[in-house]
C-alpha cells in the first residue's frame, strides 16, 4: 500500500522530510479496525513528531486524525462493520493515518456524523477529544455550568472546537484570545462571546470580564502562568495541554487548580479506551444536529507526501485558523 513516512529529522522545507513509500497491507488482529484512508488532518504532534525523525528500517507513518471506511473488522469488533464511515484520532504506538490503509483498536474508533464528508470529518477527531476530556474529566462542566470561560488561541484547531462544545453544552460565557482580526472573526464565527488581545491579556481580559474568569482552557501556557494568577478568580481552574516550563506558585494564592489534559494518555497507558470512542459518538451528534461545524478551514486534494509537507509548514508556520485537511 502507498504510505507517506518520515525518515530523517529534517526541516519541512526538504522534501525528505515526508517521502511517498510502498509499505506492506497491515493485518488486523481481534481488536481491530482495517480501515481505508480518506482524509486526515495535521496536528502540533504530527509537526513535532515528524522533527523527531525515524530510520531507514522504521519509517514512521504519522497521522492523529483521520476519516475514511471500514474495510475489515476483528473477532472481537461488534459495534462496526464493513463499509461504515469512522473517524478516530489514532495513538502514538501504531502507524497513523497517513497511508492507504491503518489498523485503529475499535474502542476508539466512532462512525462519523452522517452527512459530512471526509474532508470535514477529519478536522474533529484530535481536537474535539481533547475539549471534551478536558470539559468532562477536567473541569466537570454539565449543562447547567456557568460563569466566563478564557479559551487561549480561540481560532486554532482546540480552540475553534473547544468554543463550540463550551457553547453548545454549557451556560459558560467564553472569551477568546486572537490578534489578527481574521483569528479574531474565526473565533467569532465559533461562538465566541468576545475577543480578547493576548499581547495584552490581563487588561484586556479584565476589561472584557472585570470580576475575573473562572476557567482558562490554554494551549499556550509558557510565560502566561501570573497572567492567569491575576485574570482566574478564587478557587478557578487551569487546563493546559501544552508542557510549559513556568512555576505555577502563583496560582497557589487563589487556591486555583491546575489541569494537565493529554488525549493520548489513555492510549498510552490502556485505560479506558473505549471512553474515546463515546465521546467520538457524543460529537458526531453534535455535528448531526448542527450544534458543532467542522473546523476544517483549509483543504488539500491529493494524498502525497508533497501535500503532507505543504500541511505540516501551514501547521509550523503559527498562523493557521481552524485546521489543514489533505484528502483524496
Amino acid at each position: 500500500m502507498h504510505a507517506i513516512a518520515a525518515f530523517e529529522a529534517l526541516p519541512v522545507e526538504d522534501h525528505r522530510s515526508l517521502v511517498d513509500v510502498e509499505l506492506p497491507m497491515p493485518d488486523h488482529g481481534p481488536d481491530d479496525v482495517l480501515i481505508r484512508v480518506e482524509a486526515v488532518s495535521v496536528n502540533p504532534v504530527d509537526v513535532k513528531m515528524r522533527a523527531a525523525g525515524g530510520s531507514a528500517d522504521d519509517p514512521r507513518v504519522l497521522g492523529f486524525d483521520g476519516a475514511g471506511v471500514v474495510e475489515a473488522i476483528g473477532d472481537q469488533v461488534d459495534e462496526l462493520e464493513p463499509g461504515d464511515h469512522v473517524w478516530w484520532a489514532g495513538e502514538r504506538g501504531r502507524a497513523g493515518a497517513n497511508a492507504d490503509y491503518q489498523l485503529v483498536d475499535h474502542r476508539i474508533v466512532s462512525r462519523m456524523p452522517r452527512g459530512w464528508s471526509f474532508a470535514d470529518a477529519a478536522a474533529l477527531p484530535l481536537t474535539g477529544l481533547t475539549a471534551l476530556e478536558a470539559f468532562h474529566d477536567h473541569l466537570v462542566l454539565d449543562p447547567d455550568s456557568a460563569g466566563t470561560l478564557l479559551m487561549m488561541g480561540g481560532a486554532g484547531g482546540v480552540g475553534s472546537i473547544a468554543i463550540q462544545l463550551a457553547k453548545a453544552k454549557t451556560l459558560l460565557r467564553v472569551l477568546a484570545t486572537a490578534t489578527r482580526e481574521a483569528s479574531a472573526a474565526w473565533a467569532r464565527e465559533m461562538g465566541a462571546d468576545a475577543v480578547v488581545d493576548h499581547r495584552d491579556l490581563v487588561a484586556s481580559t479584565l476589561d472584557a470580564a472585570p470580576d475575573g474568569v473562572d476557567y482558562v482552557f490554554s494551549p499556550f501556557t509558557s510565560g502566561n502562568i501570573g497572567a492567569f494568577a491575576e485574570v482566574l478568580r478564587p478557587f478557578g481552574h487551569l487546563v493546559v495541554i501544552d508542557s510549559p516550563d513556568d512555576d505555577i506558585r502563583p496560582l497557589k494564592r487563589k487556591a486555583i487548580s491546575f489541569h494537565w489534559e493529554s488525549m493520548f494518555a489513555r492510549t498510552d497507558h490502556d485505560v479506558d479506551r473505549s471512553r474515546q470512542r463515546e465521546m467520538l459518538a457524543e460529537l458526531a451528534h453534535l455535528a448531526e444536529t448542527g450544534d458543532v461545524r467542522t473546523t476544517a478551514n483549509e483543504r488539500i486534494e491529493g494524498f502525497t507526501a508533497a501535500n503532507l509537507r505543504e500541511a505540516h509548514r501551514r501547521v509550523e508556520s503559527s498562523s493557521m485558523i481552524g485546521k489543514v485537511v489533505v484528502h483524496r
